[in-house]
């Protein structure tokens, strides 16, 4: 015996148009709360710019001075390091990658001297590399000696990296705007 099945005319849904969206203004998609979020974002840093003070020619902030300082003394010491002698692990350390790290410490404290924003950077740049190299060793640290000597790199670092954005900010504020 075939089951008959019974069939029900389904009634036909009358089709919902979808909202025509109406043309917005120019701009108009952007006030929303995040928008103003944006703009309130905006207006601090403006305002934080305009409170800026530019540096006046041949002065030299103290962070950058302390970089300078810091970059030339990495140099010597590691350069001194390998004239004495000193290995690494029981090996001698090659010429040349003792020569680049040198010698890029040199270009940058050359650079932070003369108070060029790119030394700066760049200065910032090896302090944040340093900054994360020594936080991942803390944190496989089994001895106290180990903490303190990451403690003792990072805090310092982490203190120099922090004056050094509003120096860099005075860097190039002082600088004329090329291109517009």
């Amino acid at each position: 015996m075939a089951q008959q099945r019974s069939s029900r005319k389904r009634r036909k849904q009358p089709e919902r148009a979808a909202p025509r969206r109406q043309p917005q203004p120019k701009g108009a998609e952007r006030d929303g709360p995040m928008a103003r979020g944006y703009a309130r974002g905006r207006a601090k840093d403006d305002a934080a710019r305009a409170a800026l003070e530019p540096l006046s020619p041949g002065e030299r902030p103290r962070a950058v001075t302390a970089a300078a300082v810091v970059t030339l003394a990495l140099g010597a010491i590691n350069l001194a390091a390998y004239l004495a002698g000193r290995e690494i692990q029981g090996e001698r350390p090659s010429a040349v990658g003792i020569g680049i790290f040198t010698t890029t410490m040199f270009v940058a404290a050359y650079g932070c001297f003369r108070v060029r924003y790119w030394a700066v950077l760049g200065v910032q740049a090896l302090l944040g590399l340093l900054i994360v190299i020594f936080c991942l060793v803390v944190i496989g640290a089994r001895t106290f000696a180990t903490f303190a000597i990451c403690l003792a790199v990072i805090a310092p670092s982490g203190l120099l990296f922090w004056f050094l954005v509003k120096a860099m900010a005075r860097i190039q504020a002082s600088k004329p705007r090329e291109g517009g």
